[in-house]
């Protein structure tokens, strides 16, 4: 069985991360220029601004909330994805692994808030919310145990799957969804891809600073340009209040309900899994080494305890996002308190409409094309992982090609369980955790209950022939 201790190489795969004493820190650990970390803070939050947003944009269109509610959560959705940030990137007590994360809304979790709320009613929304961090504390100490069964085959198989997964989404944000009036138009395929051009040219041309800010330079490029073809609403921007403060409990005092929330329940399990995943993949793009045993639980505590927090707000499930690794691993600025000034920016840009607002005009076409790069990244570092993980031994190519498969069966053909019941729906339409569970069941069989039974056979046959 492989060892949950897991020594991780640079970033850099030129030359190998160097020893590092007391004297001379990690760069994980390094402290830069407050000037610096602050651009490169700002980096990540343009990057992953586009996430809070359109998840609490959904919420209000599903919803039918008014303005002002709509508003108010946009709010909190910043503040709380800066508050999990600087937990998961300073790792405070027993919480968050002291590595470069951001924290988001959004993805499955938002989905299952909106179906609860719209069969139960939001003030059940909020508590199963409630209720499903308080499990997730419950359920950690299981899970940790486990963690032994999650070699870097199935991690880097589980990487690859969130990589792909990533890049689709990153790519509806410029075509739009496939039978949605627009999809597919010429000027937003356009914008997206010359957005792409864009970091392409100022990561050729450009070197030191520059070039690590290629990511959001690419960005403010794409915005101009957009911004020239009329494209962009500057408008909005200047539209109401100074100050947005967010209200505890927006819908009311919660109502827990058990059954309502076991489908939220259920996704905590393949999301701790997710986690396991991002820790690991995280610490390989600093080039730390980390204890499994220890850093994942860390890193789920800190999800948990922010999604409590951002229950009491009236959002969704809160997760550690895979967003910002590809720009850690694009700009070499390994640094975790470039993400923990990520986090203080987006607790600002929660307090400051005009700021939010700001953000909320940039096409989504050029967020797209940004997104598209960065998310390709950590496809190519599960690539690299598997890469270390023996495919060479025809059973673990075997093993990566079945959880593949089926790992990414939900997102290359979406719906194609919806004749399932809805609670085994819920799991199987996470591709990640398919993947993660079929690679880790097949490398139990396959490296671990195979050979057992056949050292016994064989001892078996030469104790008969005695």
């Amino acid at each position: 069985m492989s060892s949950p201790r897991q020594t991780l190489p640079g970033a850099e795969q030129s030359a190998p991360t160097p020893a590092h004493t007391p004297a001379t820190p990690h760069p994980v650990d390094e402290s830069r220029p407050h000037g610096r970390i602050l651009l490169f803070g700002i980096q990540h939050v343009l990057v992953m601004a586009a996430t809070p947003i359109s998840a609490i944009f959904l919420m209000s269109a599903t919803l039918r909330l008014d303005p002002g509610l709509t508003v108010n959560l946009l709010s909190a959705a910043f503040v709380l994805s800066g508050v999990g940030s600087l937990i998961q990137s300073l790792g405070p007590w027993k919480f968050g692994p002291r590595l470069p994360f951001v924290m988001l809304p959004g993805g499955a979790p938002l989905i299952l808030f909106l179906a609860i709320a719209e069969q139960h009613g939001l003030p059940t929304a909020t508590g199963a919310v409630l209720l499903t961090a308080a499990f997730t504390f419950v359920v950690l100490p299981l899970f940790s145990r486990l963690l032994a069964f999650f070699p870097t085959l199935v991690i880097g198989t589980m990487i690859v799957i969130v990589g792909v997964n990533l890049v689709k989404v990153g790519a509806v944000l410029v075509t739009g969804r496939p039978g949605q009036p627009g999809f597919a138009d010429p000027a937003k395929l356009g914008l997206g891809l010359a957005t792409i051009g864009f970091t392409v040219a100022f990561y050729l041309l450009f070197s030191g600073i520059l070039r690590q800010l290629a990511v959001m330079l690419g960005l403010l490029a794409g915005t101009a340009l957009a911004a020239l073809l009329g494209a962009v609403d500057l408008g909005r921007a200047a539209d109401g209040g100074l100050l947005s403060v967010p209200h505890l409990l927006p819908f009311g005092s919660p109502q827990f309900n058990l059954l309502a929330a076991l489908p939220l329940m259920l996704y905590s399990l393949a999301s701790m899994a997710e986690a396991t995943g991002q820790t690991v993949i995280n610490a390989e793009a600093v080039g730390k080494e980390i204890d499994t045993r220890t850093a994942v639980p860390r890193t789920v505590r800190g999800d948990a305890l922010t999604s409590l927090f951002g229950g009491f707000f009236g959002l969704p499930l809160l997760v550690t996002s895979g967003e910002n690794i590809g720009i850690v691993r694009v700009t070499g600025v390994r640094s975790r308190f470039v993400t923990a000034a990520a986090g203080l920016v987006l607790i600002a840009i929660g307090f400051l409409a005009p700021v939010t607002r700001a953000i909320s005009v940039i096409p989504s076409a050029v967020v797209g094309g940004t997104a598209m790069v960065v998310f390709a990244v950590i496809t190519v570092l599960g690539v690299q992982m598997l890469g270390r993980s023996d495919l060479d031994k025809h059973t673990s190519t075997f093993i990566c090609a079945v959880a593949l498969a089926l790992g990414l069966l939900p997102i290359l053909v979406p719906g194609v369980y919806g004749g399932f019941p809805p609670n085994v729906r819920i799991l199987l339409e996470s591709g990640v955790a398919v993947g993660a569970f079929v690679a880790a069941v097949l490398n139990v069989l396959f490296h671990h209950v195979r050979p057992g039974i056949a050292a016994r056979l064989a001892t078996t046959r030469t104790e008969s022939t005695r």
